[in-house]
């Protein structure tokens, strides 16, 4: 059935991005909502949106998930398969500046769309958690049925909320919610207030990188493509009759950040200036997945290295930026 229609939050964000138009490649239609806020750089949300405006199946609402009443239109005037809710105040450290958004955005916009699914009757609901909700874990690879009671800040914080109220939700409203903790998205068309956007420019640049924890760090990197690929399979397939169901969406392996750095100076043909910096506050030491309850249930499976991977961010970045 390839006229159903998706709803997909954050649509010119990053990964909203990559999954709209992996959608409108197949046939499907797309009602994108993002309110192209300026928390980075809204030319690059632009020009993604730009893209996906191309395509005769997407239809742009610039709205805003905090505002009940014209989503509450959005999904009366269509008729709605499937909601994708990627729309999120995100990142780490500025959750440490600014509290409230991630509170008004994560909390309250996520409930008008928790709720507007229930309204109407929709049967999945997809939605964007986070590896940073397991906080200061001592056993890895993760998985999903740790404990995760214990956020180090407060974006975690919501997006373990966001969790909670997806499950209660399925339990009394008989709603498919499925909730996806991401570890560390990146590909091309990604976010500038992330690690690989922001060392690939200060390199090419000349300026210092800065690199926290003494470099210490070690990630989950997941290549964009992956992510969209496991999103792809839950929203189409026709069995998940669930309830609530969380699950990890990772690359199943870990790197060093000095070792991811190294990739970057290797793609770039440049050594970087290195300023190391001590553990930021909120930030955890280290994420690795645990990604067979997704494999088992949808057959996901991380196909991208990450040498390749970043050698793609590489070549967009610099084609973009010319």
């Amino acid at each position: 059935m390839k006229n159903k229609n998706y709803l997909i939050t954050g649509s010119a964000g990053f990964i909203g991005f990559h999954l709209s138009k992996k959608l409108l490649s197949e046939g499907f239609n797309v009602l994108g909502v993002d309110n192209l806020n300026n928390y980075y750089d809204q030319k690059i949300k632009q020009d993604r949106n730009k893209i996906l405006k191309k395509y005769k199946n997407y239809k742009f609402n610039k709205i805003d998930i905090k505002d009940y009443k014209k989503l509450d239109r959005i999904f009366k005037k269509n008729s709605i398969h499937g909601v994708v809710n990627l729309a999120a105040q995100a990142g780490v450290r500025y959750s440490l500046k600014n509290p409230r958004s991630y509170i008004e955005n994560n909390i309250n916009g996520f409930f008008n769309i928790l709720e507007l699914s229930k309204k109407n009757k929709i049967k999945k609901f997809i939605y964007a958690s986070t590896s940073s909700i397991y906080g200061l874990q001592k056993k890895f690879p993760l998985k999903e049925n740790f404990n995760t009671d214990n956020p180090i800040q407060l974006y975690a914080a919501t997006k373990k909320s966001n969790e909670l109220m997806a499950t209660s939700y399925s339990h009394l409203y008989k709603m498919d919610t499925i909730g996806l903790r991401f570890f560390t998205v990146y590909g091309p068309w990604g976010r500038p207030d992330m690690a690989l956007f922001k060392f690939t420019k200060n390199i090419i640049k000349g300026k210092p990188i800065e690199v926290f924890n003494q470099g210490k760090h070690e990630r989950d990197f997941t290549y964009v493509d992956d992510i969209v690929d496991g999103i792809f399979k839950i929203l189409i397939n026709k069995k998940s009759k669930f309830g609530a169901k969380i699950f990890n969406i990772g690359n199943g392996k870990k790197i060093k950040l000095l070792k991811y750095i190294q990739l970057i100076e290797k793609n770039l043909n440049q050594k970087s200036k290195k300023k190391f910096l001590p553990l930021q506050k909120g930030d955890v030491i280290k994420t690795h997945s645990d990604t067979k309850l997704i494999k088992k249930q949808y057959n996901y499976q991380s196909k991208t290295e990450v040498s390749y991977g970043v050698k793609k961010f590489i070549e967009w970045y610099i084609s973009y930026f010319k």
